[in-house]
């Protein structure tokens, strides 16, 4: 298994870039960055970082590390332009770059700032036709794309990105239709939950797959949940989370091992001041992960 970080964009870029230094001194895989602009409760007050901004930063100070959106939402930029800001991080990371990206779901930010946020199936469907958009711009010496609310005339997108498969991350877990898409253009997959719901969801993405005569096993998964270890952190209500022993913790990521996922990514967000996060930091993935990583 692959075990990254999620550092919260809430705290200062001092901390935040000194974090990340760490994770790659300490042996974590890969940092995650969240595309919000604010808090998803009102009043969304306080500083938060800019998202592709913060991973231009870590792409040019922060070696070894996949670096990544999770997710970037859709919504939010065209992705004609999102094509080309991720190949640029992928030049300046030397070929660490991810590119995740969601449906968008964050209706304050959509509201404050003046962003259509259409209903739950125009989301998916604009979601859909962007992801062929961007592997048309990503594979093709210049690009044609003809959709209902996307189009291309003979686009160039120069330079392609370092990597020769800039790899496409889809978050979502909508049985239906998220993970149909999922199953016809993402190198991987991420969703929230325990790994009930990664074996659960996991299924069903095969199933997809199967539909459409592609290898399930071609698609890589990840997932995450807030984790307050032996007292050490804050579980807020709104996402999942547990509250573990070392031993526990352990435990749990042999049963996502099991339910087929390849990457845990651990959100830093509840865990305090940024020396407590940095010392859970360390025990996770120096004693936690340690018997997981060696069987890579």
């Amino acid at each position: 298994m692959r075990f990254s970080v999620w550092p919260t964009t809430t705290q200062s870029w001092t901390d935040l870039s000194e974090l990340a230094r760490h994770a790659a001194a300490t042996g974590w895989d890969g940092l995650w960055v969240a595309d919000h602009f604010m808090g998803p409760s009102e009043p969304a007050d306080g500083p938060m970082l800019e998202c592709w901004s913060v991973l231009a930063g870590l792409a040019t100070s922060v070696g070894r590390l996949r670096l990544g959106p999770l997710v970037s939402g859709n919504t939010y930029r065209h992705p004609a332009v999102l094509a080309n800001m991720a190949s640029t991080i992928d030049h300046l990371s030397g070929g660490r770059f991810v590119l995740g990206l969601g449906a968008g779901w964050q209706e304050n930010e959509h509201t404050a700032y003046g962003l259509a946020a259409y209903d739950v199936p125009g989301r998916l469907a604009r979601l859909e036709e962007a992801c062929a958009v961007l592997r048309a711009l990503f594979d093709e010496p210049r690009a044609e794309f003809s959709g209902r609310f996307y189009a291309l005339k003979n686009a160039p997108m120069e330079p392609k990105a370092l990597q020769a498969h800039l790899p496409l991350l889809i978050g979502g877990g909508g049985e239906q239709v998220t993970l149909r898409i999922v199953a016809r253009f993402a190198d991987e997959w991420n969703t929230w939950g325990l790994p009930e719901v990664l074996a659960r969801k996991g299924a069903v993405l095969a199933r997809h797959c199967e539909a459409i005569g592609r290898d399930p096993a071609t698609i890589a998964h990840s997932a995450q949940v807030l984790v307050a270890l032996e007292g050490t952190g804050e579980l807020p209500a709104r996402l999942p989370g547990i509250r573990v022993s070392a031993a526990e913790m352990q435990d749990l990521l042999g049963r996502y091992r099991d339910a087929g996922v390849d990457e845990f990514i651990l959100p830093d967000w509840n865990l305090g001041t940024a020396a407590v996060r940095t010392d859970v930091l360390d025990r996770f993935i120096g004693e936690i992960a340690a018997p997981f990583r060696d069987a890579r």
